[in-house]
């Protein structure tokens, strides 16, 4: 089996030749290639070279780079760096002024801005190499988008001040994140990432009554485009593994602060599951033997349904040695 054909088996259910390897890398591709993170989180071509060239140890690429491409085009004010991944400016989020949103646009996704860098970045890798890896697409998840545009703190008081703003404005995302994901789609990617880290900061009543239906109805529509959905929320999500578990995404990554056979109970033996190393504890600042018994470990807590991940990106500055021997231990399964 090549890397497409292993990874696309796992999230079928199907047999396997051996684990997947699919951890999240940004900075480190950029370090990888020797190129500035600025330009990587710019230029598509900059990107599809350092994930190339990063791939060589993995079964697929990514054209994930920063939650702030949306937002970006929506009209946010986003602070730009040579060597550090973009930063909306939260205080003066774009929502600030909630009125705002009855004015706001959909903005395009082949409009020219950083979501069309994006989809041009889907499009190069999968002229490159999508007979050999998966080509995997991304876009911001309804609670994590609602946080960079309205900011944080703001949209975690409006799930009680203000609930039909809240409920508003994810469908404005909802509407914004498919067309995003519609415009990757036609590249041919086979994978879309959805990023809603946000969601691990609500508790379960707030997540059943808000995030979760729009999360499945994201979910839904990227599935209607004949694309497979590996959802991605950081942070401890214990409280919420259920509800995650019945939206059907062919993959959930796990972070470390959940214990990979608690979210196998939670979810089901169908489900596959990714994750979960503590991508500084144990990636970054760890040793090779180490990473392998703590990825042993992950295995036979997850079961044969797993992909070899850290709980989140692979951080700069971890050593080759490091990342190699997460591909030596997925290719000795």
């Amino acid at each position: 089996m090549n890397g497409r054909q292993r990874v696309l088996a796992m999230l079928d259910g199907s047999a396997v030749d051996r684990l997947p390897l699919m951890p999240i890398t940004m900075m480190f591709a950029a370090d990888c290639l020797g190129a500035p993170y600025g330009r990587y989180a710019a230029d598509h071509r900059v990107m599809a070279d350092a994930q190339i060239r990063t791939a060589e140890k993995f079964d697929y690429v990514s054209v994930i780079s920063d939650p702030a491409r949306e937002a970006a085009d929506c009209g946010a004010t986003v602070h730009f760096f040579d060597d550090q991944p973009p930063a909306i400016d939260e205080t003066h989020a774009l929502l600030v002024d909630k009125g705002r949103l009855a004015r706001l646009k959909v903005p395009d996704p082949l409009g020219g801005g950083r979501m069309t860098d994006r989809v041009q970045a889907a499009a190069l890798l999968h002229e490159r190499v999508a007979a050999q890896r998966v080509v995997e697409g991304w876009i911001e998840g309804p609670c994590a988008e609602a946080a960079d545009l309205r900011g944080i703190n703001r949209l975690m008081t409006d799930f009680f001040d203000d609930p039909p703003f809240v409920r508003d404005l994810f469908e404005f995302i909802l509407d914004m994140e498919t067309r995003f994901a519609a415009a990757q789609a036609s590249t041919g990617v086979e994978l879309i990432g959805i990023g809603d880290a946000a969601a691990s900061l609500v508790g379960p009543r707030i997540y059943e009554e808000f995030v979760l239906p729009y999360e499945r109805r994201l979910i839904d529509a990227v599935h209607a485009l004949r694309v497979k959905v590996r959802l991605h929320i950081c942070g401890n999500t214990r409280r919420i593994l259920a509800q995650i578990g019945t939206l059907g995404c062919e993959l959930v990554d796990i972070d470390y602060m959940v214990p990979l056979d608690e979210a196998r109970r939670a979810m089901g033996p169908r489900q596959a599951l990714a994750g979960n190393l503590h991508p500084v504890a144990a990636v970054r600042n760890g040793t090779p033997q180490g990473i392998a018994a703590a990825l042993a470990e992950c295995h036979r807590h997850s079961g044969p349904r797993y992909v070899v991940a850290a709980g989140c990106e692979i951080p700069r500055d971890t050593p080759a040695a490091n990342v190699l021997a997460m591909r030596d231990f997925a290719r000795g399964q």
